[in-house]
C-alpha cells in the first residue's frame, strides 16, 4: 500500500515538473496545435502544391528542360490529346487491361477465399504463399516473369507441353501480349482480393447458414442469398481499387514488354512516362494526360461508389 502511494506521489510530482517546465500560456490545446501545423504545411507543400501546380501546367506550353517559363495556350493541350487517335488506341488497350485482369482477379480471388475460409490443416502456411506476389516488387516481378515467358529456356512453355525452343513467344506475339501481362497482374493482385474476401466471409454469422441448412437449402441458393450479398461490399471495394490500379499500371508493363510488340501493351501511364520524360520532356502535355487520367478514374470511382451504397442501403 505505501509503494502505491509512493509510485503515485511521484507520478505527481512528475506531472508538476513538466508543468512548470512548459512554456507560459501554451495550453494543451496549444500543444496539440504546435504538433498539428508543421504535418499539415508538409502535406500542402507535398500534395496539394504539386496538385494545383501540374493544373496550370496542363494549360501551358512547357518543358521541364527548356531555360524558358511556361506559356499559356489555354485549352490546346487537352484539344491535341482528344484528337490524337493513337492516344485512343492505349485508351483502348487500358480499358481492356482493366477489364481483364480485375475481372480475373476478381473471380480468382473470391474463389480462392472460399476455398480458404473452411479451417483446416495448414490453412495459414498457404495463405501466407498465397500473399506474398502481393508484397513483391511490380518491377522485380516483371523481370521474373520476363523470364518464364522466355521461349527458349523459359518454364511456361515447357509446363505447357511445347517442345523446347517451339513454343510461343508471349511476349513477341500481338496476339498473346496484353494476356501475359494481365496473367502476371493476375497472379500477383488476386491474394489482394482474396484477403478482403476472406474478411467478409469471416464476418458472416454461422446462424445464417445454420438456418439455410434447417430449410434444407441448396448450396447455389445458399451462396446467391447470403454468402454473395454479404461478401458484396468488401468485394467491391476491392474491384474500385483493383480498377484504380489497373488504370495506373506502369512498372510491370515496363518490366515484361515496355509497352511492345508495336502498341500491344501501351498503356496510357506508359504512353504518359514516355510524354514526360523518354526524350520528349513535354510537361505541359503529360500534365494535361495526366488530369485526363485522373477525370476517367474519378467517373469510374463514382459510379462504384453509388452501387456500393445502393448495395448498403439494399
Amino acid at each position: 500500500m505505501f509503494r502505491a502511494k509512493d509510485r503515485d506521489h511521484a507520478v505527481e510530482q512528475g506531472a508538476l515538473v513538466a508543468a512548470r517546465r512548459r512554456p507560459p500560456g501554451l495550453s494543451d490545446a496549444g500543444l496539440r496545435r504546435l504538433f498539428l501545423w508543421p504535418t499539415l504545411a508538409l502535406l500542402i507543400a507535398f500534395n496539394l502544391f504539386p496538385l494545383f501546380y501540374s493544373l496550370y501546367l496542363s494549360f501551358t506550353d512547357y518543358s521541364a528542360i527548356a531555360n524558358r517559363a511556361p506559356v499559356w495556350i489555354g485549352l490546346q493541350n487537352y484539344r491535341d490529346i482528344l484528337n490524337d487517335f493513337q492516344l485512343w488506341i492505349y485508351f483502348r488497350n487500358t480499358g481492356l487491361y482493366a477489364l481483364l485482369s480485375v475481372s480475373l482477379e476478381t473471380l480468382v480471388g473470391f474463389g480462392l477465399a472460399l476455398l480458404l475460409r473452411s479451417k483446416f490443416k495448414g490453412s495459414g502456411l498457404i495463405t501466407t504463399l498465397i500473399l506474398i506476389p502481393m508484397m513483391c516488387s511490380p518491377v522485380v516481378i516483371g523481370l521474373f516473369w520476363k523470364l518464364l515467358y522466355n521461349p527458349g529456356f523459359g518454364i511456361l512453355n515447357y509446363l505447357l507441353g511445347f517442345p523446347a525452343g517451339r513454343g510461343p513467344d508471349w511476349l513477341a506475339s500481338r496476339q498473346l501480349a496484353l494476356w501475359a501481362v494481365v496473367i502476371v497482374d493476375v497472379w500477383m493482385w488476386s491474394p489482394y482480393v482474396m484477403l478482403l474476401c476472406l474478411a467478409g466471409l469471416s464476418a458472416i454469422p454461422d446462424y445464417l447458414y445454420e438456418a439455410a441448412e434447417i430449410d434444407r437449402a441448396s448450396w447455389f441458393y445458399t451462396f446467391w442469398r447470403i454468402t454473395l450479398p454479404q461478401v458484396a461490399p468488401l468485394l467491391l471495394i476491392a474491384v474500385l481499387f483493383r480498377t484504380i490500379e489497373a488504370f495506373k499500371t506502369f512498372d510491370l508493363v515496363m518490366g515484361l514488354t515496355g509497352g511492345g510488340p508495336g502498341d500491344t501493351t501501351e498503356l496510357v501511364a506508359v504512353d504518359l512516362y514516355r510524354l514526360a520524360f523518354l526524350g520528349q520532356f513535354n510537361t505541359g502535355k503529360s500534365s494535361a494526360l495526366a488530369y485526363i487520367v485522373l477525370v476517367i478514374i474519378t467517373g469510374v470511382s463514382n459510379i462504384y461508389v453509388r452501387y456500393l451504397n445502393k448495395i448498403k442501403e439494399g
